[in-house]
């Protein structure tokens, strides 16, 4: 049965799992809590082929409006996300909120970014993410730009970000303390209004994982919508493998490119290519693997990760 409500918004959460069991439990008994004051309609679990405990321990949850979406394979973020949405009834919805599954929700969290949604040209909606000692952990982006990208490559993405708008990332931690928008933000949990959703139609599942949130978020700018950042929303985010998993951080890496050679011209894309490069060289040059790889996909189309292990 759907949670109870203090109004008549109603929301439906998507959460993506592939050998999950670790983190999913934790995620899930969250979701009524960080409801409280929205009408939860509907739980969907969109799950890539997990070999774990993952299924069992969803089954086992009682309490929610659950549904479980199998996709039979590793089909990535994306492509599970879709196939969440598609078990939805949009007409019965005001938003969708998709978060990962080491995701916990704070008591009350939806509400305030519920109340964001109805900004006028409002269409997605992210909260404050923190690390599970509760610091800060930075999750909005700017636009991506050749000059971001060198400035990031000289001195770094954290030195960047907290001067002015040199950087990509969003590092100074006074930004986070006020609401406004973004050009994208971190999509480990975001809310996203059905109108929205059938404006600008699927997330872009060539993808597989990572800058997925980013398209989604510029394409819905480029209809008009506005990505907004609302502090009064809380969710804990564990975090992933991108920062230690060389062939993560290495699709990472070729995804942002990819995503910028779509939407710049030639020459724009060759500079920010090679700006990307610099800062990844710089980088393996320090012994750094995660940065060795990237730098071997960048200069080495053949070694790039074009399916997801199952």
């Amino acid at each position: 049965m759907p949670t109870q409500s203090k109004d008549d918004s109603r929301v439906a959460i998507v959460t993506v799992t592939y050998n999950s069991a670790d983190v999913i439990e934790g995620c899930l008994r969250s979701l009524a809590e960080g409801a409280r004051g929205v009408r939860l309609a509907h739980v969907v679990v969109a799950d890539n082929a997990s070999r774990d405990r993952t299924l069992e321990i969803v089954r086992e949850t009682t309490g929610l409006p659950l549904q479980v979406v199998q996709l039979g394979r590793n089909a990535g973020y994306a492509s599970a996300i879709n196939a969440g949405v598609d078990a939805l009834d949009l007409d019965h919805l005001d938003a969708v909120f998709v978060i990962n599954p080491d995701c916990r929700l704070r008591p009350g969290s939806l509400v305030p970014l519920m109340e964001t949604l109805r900004r006028p040209g409002c269409g997605l909606v992210v909260p404050r993410l923190v690390n599970p000692d509760g610091s800060l952990q930075p999750s909005l982006r700017r636009t991506p730009t050749v000059g971001r990208a060198l400035a990031e490559a000289v001195i770094g993405g954290g030195l960047a970000g907290r001067i002015g708008t040199l950087g990509e990332l969003v590092t100074d931690p006074r930004e986070y303390e006020r609401p406004g928008p973004a050009a994208w933000a971190t999509g480990a949990a975001m809310l996203i209004s059905t109108e929205l959703i059938r404006e600008i139609g699927p997330w872009d599942e060539s993808f597989l994982l990572y800058s997925e949130e980013t398209e989604y978020a510029l394409r819905a700018a480029d209809r008009g919508w506005t990505l907004w950042y609302e502090p009064a929303s809380m969710v804990e985010h564990i975090g992933g493998d991108s920062g230690v998993n060389p062939t993560l951080a290495a699709l990472l890496t070729v995804n942002k490119v990819k995503l910028f050679r779509r939407r710049r011209s030639r020459a724009a894309s060759l500079a920010y290519y090679l700006a990307v490069v610099l800062g990844e060289g710089a980088r393996a040059l320090t012994g750094r693997r995660t940065s060795r790889a990237s730098v071997t996909a960048l200069l080495r189309p053949s070694r790039r990760l074009r399916k997801l292990a199952d």
